[in-house]
């Protein structure tokens, strides 16, 4: 009998051994039984982290055979000059949920030597897009995760149909510079992803930007949208390309209404008109 017992244990063990660790695994498939606060507790993650990097949605029913994944925090001390908003940029992870996983008030200023803590998200399938947009020079840094994978740029579109204003202008030396184009559009018009992404920003950037929507593509692209009269989105959704994002309007330092659009790689701007279609006359 003893013997038996014995067998019965080794083999429960074989078993236990041949199952994932759950305080490492990056990933998990939901058993039947399962709920999210046991997943939670057994991996080690706070519960809110798991709930923003899969999306999920109240009451946070699982079901089995289910795929989370377990967001193995990363960590970002804040640097001289970083905001959210340059941050959320870099990290490709929307701010709200970056504060979320730090516990603090997203709508406070951080401050250098703060430590933070950078939720992994679920990937979401996007094509490729463009970069982002630079807050302000203090905020330039360049520093991106390993985690990100460099991709080829992404077939993009106009976010909206109107003249340009003004062009492009690379940064030299101490001449004026322009970190994107200025499309003319009527306030109130829609301003639409110009290809498919998450936004990783939405609200007041920085002065110069006024309302400002940035989407994160995949890789290390970014596309930024700023002047905005309204934004129709929230930090963290999920948009198609050609899906409304905000309305043009004259925020920041706009002196009419227009849209500021910016495409990013490694947070350094590129040329729109090397990304984008033949310009699109604004249908009459």
């Amino acid at each position: 009998m003893r013997g038996a017992v014995l067998l019965l244990a080794a083999g429960v063990l074989l078993i236990a051994a041949d199952e994932p660790d759950p305080k490492a695994e990056a990933s998990h498939t939901v058993k039947a039984g399962e709920t999210l606060g046991g997943i939670a507790n057994r991996a080690e993650v706070p519960r809110v982290l798991i709930i923003e990097a899969n999306g999920l949605k109240a009451p946070y029913a699982l079901r089995a055979g289910q795929t989370l994944v377990i967001p193995r925090r990363r960590t970002y001390e804040v640097k001289d000059g970083d905001t959210g908003f340059g941050i959320a940029m870099d990290q490709g992870v929307p701010w709200s949920a970056i504060a979320a996983a730090s516990g603090i008030d997203p709508a406070a200023p951080v401050k250098p030597g703060q430590k933070l803590t950078i939720p992994t998200l679920a990937r979401t399938p996007v094509r490729a897009a463009a970069p982002s947009p630079s807050p302000s020079p203090a905020a330039a840094s360049t520093d991106i995760p390993a985690e990100l994978d460099d991709t080829a740029a992404p077939a993009l579109r106009w976010p909206v149909a109107g003249k340009v204003r003004r062009g492009f202008v690379a940064k030299v030396a101490d001449k004026p510079w322009h970190d994107g184009i200025d499309v003319l559009a009527a306030k109130g018009t829609a301003i639409r992803a110009a290809a498919a992404g998450r936004v990783i920003y939405a609200g007041e950037g920085p002065k110069e930007y006024g309302l400002t929507v940035i989407l994160y593509h995949g890789g290390r692209w970014t596309t930024t949208y700023s002047y905005l009269d309204k934004i129709t989105v929230r930090d963290g959704d999920s948009v198609k390309a050609g899906e409304r994002i905000g309305l043009n309007g004259q925020t920041g330092l706009a002196g009419e209404p227009q849209l500021h659009f910016e495409i990013r790689r490694n947070r350094v701007p590129l040329d729109p008109a090397r990304y984008l279609p033949r310009p699109v006359s604004p249908a009459r």
